[in-house]
């Protein structure tokens, strides 16, 4: 019985087996998290350049209509592609100027959630709006949820905002 015990200890034939199953569950972990963590960066670079793309997109116009609007919320929806859009939060707002380093909103519009009501403060940080001026901004907040984010994760609230001045005019009106 003992010879058989040190034959078996001595064994070297499926020692390759044996480590490949320990290690192959570790490796598989390592592969699946870097394919989520870079999936998750790529939708975070999307939110970004969505912030920014809002903005910009209302801040090239002297005016916007609510046909401008739903057009930019389209546009920014398709920036968004291959994330689903239905939980997506977009908020525009102009801010102006309230004559003492602050800013209040002139107007702000919504998507899938609420817009900021007219006239309310908004701190805002130190030069972006000029004196007697106004400013776009643009934010944005993502739920980002991967498929396998129930057993790493969870739900990754992705989040930007972005301003700009007008370009072309000293605030951009919002007209029906």
């Amino acid at each position: 019985m003992l010879n058989k015990l040190f034959s078996f200890a001595r064994a070297r034939e499926g020692l390759a087996a044996v480590e490949f199953a320990l290690i192959a569950p570790v490796m598989a972990t390592f592969f699946l998290g870097a394919i989520e963590v870079t999936d998750a960066m790529s939708c975070n670079s999307r939110v970004v350049g969505l912030a920014a793309t809002a903005s910009d997109l209302v801040a090239q116009e002297t005016q916007v209509t609510n046909a401008d609007i739903a057009n930019v919320y389209s546009a920014l929806n398709s920036i968004v592609y291959p994330y689903p859009t239905t939980n997506i939060h977009i908020v525009i707002t102009s801010l102006v100027d309230d004559g003492h380093g602050g800013a209040k909103v002139a107007w702000s519009d919504a998507q899938n959630t609420t817009a900021r009501v007219v006239n309310s403060s908004v701190v805002v940080p130190t030069g972006v709006i000029p004196t007697g001026g106004s400013a776009i901004l643009a934010e944005v907040s993502y739920p980002y949820q991967s498929p396998v984010s129930d057993f790493i994760v969870g739900t990754l609230n992705i989040t930007s905002q972005f301003y700009e001045r007008p370009r072309r005019s000293l605030t951009v009106a919002r007209v029906p």
